[in-house]
């Protein structure tokens, strides 16, 4: 009654839309009945081995890809669920299973490989635009605001002369005007 675990490793199946991938199923059970499976059935381990074989080429074959890729838990379910229908006759109760591995061959890897570098590339390319939209936008929001506002205008102007006098050794300032005009008048360049 001890429960034991099988794996059914790298069984070569072919999807649906044929492509040719490896799949290792692994699946628990344990045995209800010693003495009829040591009196009837000869070898129920090959047998269960075989019956999830042909369950996993059942549901590979019947499905795409995408949707094997998409679904390994509805794989999983299938195929233990196939089990358990063949397990009473075997004398055995499955306790669980699932799919272990899926593995692609070379070139269908390489190719997903490069859809997903491609796909993520898109999705960081949507994201830059965006954040470019949203600057744009707030510096257009700023510029009407200091279109509307004098006052604004003149403080984004201080703000522009400090944070480049604060880059500068020194400044020579002549009377005559105001000092902010004439500070405006040498970032302008007009002497």
């Amino acid at each position: 009654t001890r429960l034991t675990s099988m794996t059914v490793t790298g069984q070569e199946l072919l999807t649906q839309d044929k492509v040719s991938l490896r799949i290792s199923y692994v699946y628990s059970y344990r045995i209800t009945d010693y003495v009829r499976i040591a009196l009837e059935i000869n070898d129920f381990k090959e047998q269960l081995h075989v019956a999830a074989q042909l369950a996993l080429r059942d549901y590979v074959g019947m499905h795409l890809l995408d949707e094997i890729l998409e679904s390994k838990e509805e794989l999983s379910d299938y195929v233990t669920g196939r089990l358990r229908e063949k397990a009473e006759k075997l004398f055995v109760e499955i306790i669980d299973g699932g799919v272990k591995d899926i593995i692609l061959p070379g070139e269908i890897r390489d190719i997903m490989n490069t859809v997903l570098v491609a796909q993520k590339r898109a999705q960081a390319s949507v994201i830059t635009r965006r954040e470019e939209v949203a600057s744009t936008r707030s510096l257009l929001n700023t510029a009407k605001l200091m279109d509307e506002n004098r006052t604004l205008y003149k403080l984004k102007e201080l703000e522009s002369i400090e944070r480049i006098c604060s880059n500068v050794g020194s400044i020579s300032l002549s009377g005559g005007s105001d000092l902010l005009t004439q500070l405006a008048g040498l970032l302008q360049g007009e002497k």
